[in-house]
């Protein structure tokens, strides 16, 4: 059975979402005590529509993030935030005649230990269709490479989120283009040079999938993860895997189970929970045919966690458009578009063993419509970004939520070999006086102006494990487990 979907196709291949949504019927679950407070109400002068945008704590202790339009030229911009709300314009995208710099930012930033951003616009650069560029902290924009070079645009066009990998290179998707004018996987070095690994739809009837989704990972295994939000089998989208060379795996083909109670149409990428196991999100499908969360193992073996529209008139929420978090308490957080005592969202926390209680229920002037994945910065706040919604333009929100978790650290990157320079992320970190990794002693720190962070390096005879900061008032531990490679 095909379950209705949201309706697709706005912002050049960026999806849109109509309200189309039916009313089910069940039972309720209390919430946990929480704090949510609104921080920015987008008005376009100050950027309009982050996308798929999940922020990034800098090492300043500021979030980072982009806005698809508004701004200056009306293009998008890139911005920090502090974590009272002040917002401030890094840049403005269309700075240069015909946009040659990038237009329309879809998805949000990394932060490389040299301390400047990596990013994508989704539009403009010298073929008009997406750039990668690098941006220093003060706004110095760097275009690394114009995407569609070539007739046909064979290495992609649409160019999604980047990730930095192991090797130090960048790895990322894009929307759409390559042979199979579906989507590619590539590789681009710090210096520009970019190397398409795979097209997807290479498959007859696109049975690897088409059009992958924003999120993608490497997990522990040096393997990369991500969805596609349609093709496969059942074209309702796929799991698949990619080593570093190219090489393709399907995982998982959606809607493989009778009435698709397994889920389909994946708008997020995947997240790799503690238990090393992957979880993520599909729009539609599950039990009442209003999405799930599901988990699935490195070879492919899924299991639905959660189907939404479990309570009375969807109160738990309906069709999760956004990826999950693990926080510090091993539960996921996340998004769902619909649902909700209004019908306008909701924020969730989901134990592992698949228990849902409703955090908070949006109204609109609050946000409306989440396209991205929640962060858990260093203060244990969670915060996030809606495309639509406010009290102004309807032109989207930043939010924060805090459920009572406390403060810890994250390491950035989460691996890497002995001598490896490593950034540790936190709050109100002057006077540390000790950093171990795994129990193993770094006594060479450096603890930044603002006490936002702490650059070092893996120390000798480290091992894989938890990296723990002595402050003179807390021991505060890694969110996740530091790897030591090789």
């Amino acid at each position: 059975m095909k379950t209705e979907r949201l309706s697709v196709n706005k912002f050049s291949g960026w999806k849109n979402v109509c309200a189309v949504f039916l009313l089910c019927a069940a039972t309720a679950i209390a919430s946990s005590a929480q704090t949510f407070n609104t921080l920015v109400d987008f008005d376009n002068t100050n950027g309009a529509h982050p996308f798929a945008v999940t922020l990034i704590q800098g090492t300043d202790g500021n979030f980072y993030g982009t806005t698809f339009g508004g701004g200056a030229h009306n293009e998008g911009t890139v911005f920090k935030i502090t974590a009272k709300g002040t917002l401030t314009i890094v840049y403005d995208f269309c700075a240069q005649t015909n946009c040659t710099d990038g237009k329309s930012p879809g998805v949000g930033l990394l932060q490389t230990t040299n301390g400047n951003f990596y990013g994508t616009a989704a539009k403009g650069g010298a073929h008009g269709a997406g750039t990668i560029f690098k941006i220093t902290p003060k706004g110095v924009l760097t275009t690394l490479y114009d995407f569609c070079p070539q007739t046909g645009c064979v290495d992609g066009s649409v160019p999604e989120a980047l990730l930095q990998a192991t090797d130090g290179n960048f790895y990322g998707l894009t929307r759409s283009g390559g042979t199979g004018s579906q989507g590619t996987f590539f590789k681009i070095t710090a210096a520009g040079g970019l190397t398409t690994l795979y097209s997807f739809c290479s498959q007859a009837g696109c049975a690897d999938g088409k059009i992958p989704n924003p999120g993608l990972i490497q997990a522990t295994d040096g393997d990369f993860y991500g969805t596609t939000f349609h093709g496969g089998s059942g074209k309702t989208g796929t799991v698949f895997k990619l080593t570093s060379n190219g090489t393709f795996t399907n995982l998982y083909t959606f809607c493989s189970k009778s009435s698709c109670t397994d889920g389909e149409w994946p708008f997020a990428g995947l997240i790799q929970a503690a238990n090393g196991n992957f979880y993520g999100t599909t729009e539609v499908g599950g039990a009442k045919g209003r999405g799930t969360v599901f988990e699935i193992t490195p070879g492919g073996a899924l299991t639905t966690r959660f189907s939404f529209c479990a309570q009375s008139k969807c109160s738990d929420g309906a069709f999760p458009l956004s990826g999950l978090v693990q926080a510090t308490n091993g539960n996921f957080y996340g998004t769902t578009s619909h649902g909700g005592l209004n019908q306008r969202g909701t924020i969730f926390e989901l134990t592992s063993g698949g228990t849902l209680a409703t955090l908070h229920n949006f109204n609109g002037t609050d946000g409306e419509l989440f396209l991205a994945a929640l962060l858990q910065a260093t203060n244990g706040t969670f915060y996030g970004t809606s495309r639509d919604g406010g009290t102004t333009n309807n032109d989207g929100t930043i939010f924060s939520i805090s459920v009572g978790l406390g403060p810890f650290v994250a390491t950035n990157p989460t691996s890497g070999k002995v001598g490896a320079h490593i950034v540790i992320l936190g709050n109100n970190l002057k006077g540390t006086t000790s950093v171990t990794f795994n129990g193993t002693n770094q006594s060479t720190f450096a603890v930044n102006n603002s006490g936002t962070a702490i650059t070092t390096t893996v120390p000798a005879g480290a091992t894989t494990g938890t990296v723990e900061v002595t402050t003179p008032k807390k021991v505060l531990k890694s969110n996740v487990v530091f790897r030591v490679t090789k």
